[in-house]
């Protein structure tokens, strides 16, 4: 196995965000993970939301942060499991949510401040952090595993490349 995919990718606007995640949702073939961290109002969310009308969640189907409820699932071309991990005090608490059992159902898990339970997470996981740029404008650093399992990583390599990223330095 050789090195991870290391991308950096600057978006002008929160629709711009929403397609290059949308387009990560089409790409999805179940059994991914993506762990989102990042502040406050960075976009996890939004990222989340657009992931999931890719992946063919419907458009009347709303998707919300499971912040309060820490799990929420929607049925779409392929199921994604999103998960929020602000409010947990440790991976454990994800762990007696059954974490793995969600991982290995064959859709496509999201986890949402992801970097406060990353201990527990597999290593075929696509980490994916947001920043605040500019009033409208966020940045994208993701890392991801070169690793065929689930097939769909290697799709995802080959879109952010198409997206003109840059290994980071």
């Amino acid at each position: 196995m050789s090195a991870p995919l290391e991308v950096e990718l600057d978006f002008p606007s929160e629709d711009a965000l929403r397609g290059f995640a949308e387009e990560v949702g089409e790409r999805l073939g179940g059994g991914e993970v993506l762990a989102l961290s990042g502040p406050l109002g960075a976009g996890k969310t939004v990222f989340a939301q657009s992931l999931a009308r890719g992946a063919g969640v419907p458009a009347a189907t709303p998707v919300t942060s499971p912040t309060f409820v820490l799990h929420r699932r929607y049925a779409g071309r392929i199921a994604i499991e999103h998960l929020d991990a602000y409010r947990l005090r440790s991976a454990r608490d994800l762990e007696a949510l059954g974490i793995g059992e969600l991982i290995e159902g064959g859709g496509a898990t999201v986890i949402e401040w992801a970097d406060r339970v990353a201990e527990i997470l597999p290593a075929h996981t696509v980490w994916i952090e947001l920043d605040v740029t500019g009033p409208c404008s966020r940045r994208l650093r993701a890392r991801i595993p070169d690793d065929d399992r689930p097939p769909a990583l290697a799709r995802l390599r080959a879109l952010c490349v198409r997206h003109g990223a840059c290994p980071a330095p």
